[in-house]
């Protein structure tokens, strides 16, 4: 079993980036994007955008079953997002 950090959404910080870390909080939205799906997995402390790509397909199957407010964990690496994405 692996012993990771569990970060709160609204902790994450640049110096996580390239880690692997262990998140728990609500589907506050989902997208699916035919091929990506994407939630916003909110917290107590904030909210993270989680990306679940289909070449990892065990967890792309729960990913696609998973509705808004399901309560979930989630492992993964951080990623940073690119420079010219920008948020309205």
């Amino acid at each position: 079993m692996k012993n990771l950090e569990n970060i709160s959404c609204g902790s994450l910080t640049k110096k996580e980036v390239g880690s692997v870390i262990k998140l728990c909080g609500w589907i506050h939205r989902r997208r699916d994007h035919g091929g990506v799906i994407f939630f916003d997995l909110r917290d107590e402390s904030g909210v993270v955008q989680v990306v679940y790509n289909p070449d990892d397909e065990d967890s792309f199957a729960l990913a696609e079953s998973c509705r808004n407010e399901y309560v979930i964990s989630v492992e993964g690496k951080v990623r940073e997002r690119p420079e010219w994405y920008s948020q309205s």
